[in-house]
């Protein structure tokens, strides 16, 4: 079996040989340490993308199988986006900048974290109509321009990179990134900004969900009207905080619900079967529009945060639900025997089937090389004995 084979077969609860051991990509900050640390010399790095070439050399290096953010991804946000602009330097250095969606945000360069939002230019229809209508509009150039990851080149979809995504012989899963039907219109608007928009002015909230959803679904048709070997379809939303969702779930899934359906629809008709959403936070209240409308694979299910489990999950929708991640990379920054003491509580939820281990976010700074390397070597030991 091949990686594509075994994910197929686990998350299709069929026979496979091993379990894949697979992550979720690295913060860049955590790549560097290991570079100033001497793990790593400053060329393995070097252009560094989720499940591109630099990604794959550093699987071999470190242990891991492969990344399962391995997408090809057409451009189904704002086209073109907004140019950042520097609108303000602040005494403590912090800028306040207009970013690629519209928002004004405080920054401080140098910096990784979230900014502050500090202003939204989507506020009304008439800035609807102005600023953000057209940039959500279809066009070819949206996937024939995206970059294909083939060899040590990124190929546009459009010049080369068609022929690779339909290789029936790539070893790794490959899927489709079909991007985003809600959490784009959070980011534009920010939360409260969506949350009085829905209040306010509920014609015009339907109105730019449609025009997002006919996008993605415009984008997702075009590419699988040329290519249908990928192995799961994929959607990012980003919707939830610790406490439940950023959206009314009964409004969630009567204006976004119907437009996963008819994407996964697509989908299916092109025999895929997996698809799989990102969503942080407590997304409980969410699963059930999501399952209902073909998208039956949950990651990265937080487990470091609050104890998120793919088990009560399982209990309450049975194998409909299955799962990518819940591994609790806070073990990364202990010892041997906290990663020990993880892998058992995972093979238990892999006994369950239809799931994958993942380190549940990127690996953060604070993880030490020699125990992300020991987690590899273990979870490879573990996960297949018998």
């Amino acid at each position: 079996m091949n990686h594509r084979e075994r994910v197929k077969a686990i998350l299709n609860y069929e026979r496979y040989d091993r379990m894949p051991v697979v992550h979720f990509g690295y913060w860049s900050d955590t790549l560097h340490k290991w570079v100033r640390e001497g793990h790593l010399c400053p060329e393995d790095i070097e252009g560094y993308g989720d499940g591109n070439q630099t990604d794959h050399r550093l699987d071999q290096k470190i242990g891991w199988d492969f990344n399962w953010a391995g997408f090809f991804s057409p451009n189904s946000g704002l086209f073109p986006c907004f140019e950042r602009k520097v609108l303000e330097l602040l005494p403590d250095g912090r800028q306040k900048a207009l970013n690629p969606e519209g928002v004004v945000v405080l920054e401080k360069p140098g910096t990784t974290s979230i900014p502050s939002e500090v202003d939204h230019l989507l506020k009304t229809r008439a800035d609807w109509e102005e600023h953000y209508r057209h940039r959500l509009q279809w066009d070819p150039a949206r996937v024939l321009e995206a970059p294909v990851h083939a060899d040590d080149l990124q190929v546009p979809f459009g010049r080369g990179g068609l022929e690779y995504l339909r290789r029936e012989d790539r070893a790794r899963p490959c899927g489709l990134y079909c991007g985003s039907l809600f959490g784009i219109i959070r980011n534009i608007l920010g939360v409260t900004g969506i949350s009085y928009l829905y209040a306010e002015d509920p014609d015009l909230y339907e109105e730019i969900i449609n025009t997002v959803g006919e996008l993605v679904y415009r984008c997702t048709a075009f590419v699988l009207e040329r290519v249908d070997t990928f192995d799961f379809g994929h959607f990012w939303e980003d919707i939830c905080f610790k406490n439940g969702p950023l959206v009314i779930p009964s409004v969630f899934d009567a204006l976004v619900g119907p437009h996963y359906n008819r994407i996964t629809g697509l989908f299916a008709r092109h025999g895929i079967t997996l698809v799989s959403l990102d969503c942080d936070g407590c997304i409980d209240a969410l699963i059930p529009t999501w399952l209902h409308n073909g998208v039956n694979t949950m990651f990265p299910i937080e487990v470091g945060t609050w104890q998120a489990s793919i088990a009560p999950w399982r209990q309450r929708y049975g194998r409909a639900l299955r799962g990518v991640g819940g591994m609790n990379k806070n073990v990364f920054a202990r010892d041997f025997a906290a990663v020990d003491v993880e892998i058992e509580r995972l093979k238990a939820l892999v006994d369950l089937g239809g799931y994958i281990p993942c380190p549940d976010h990127r690996i953060a700074p604070d993880a030490n090389w020699d125990t992300v390397r020991y987690y590899c070597d273990r979870m490879r030991e573990v996960m297949n004995e018998g």
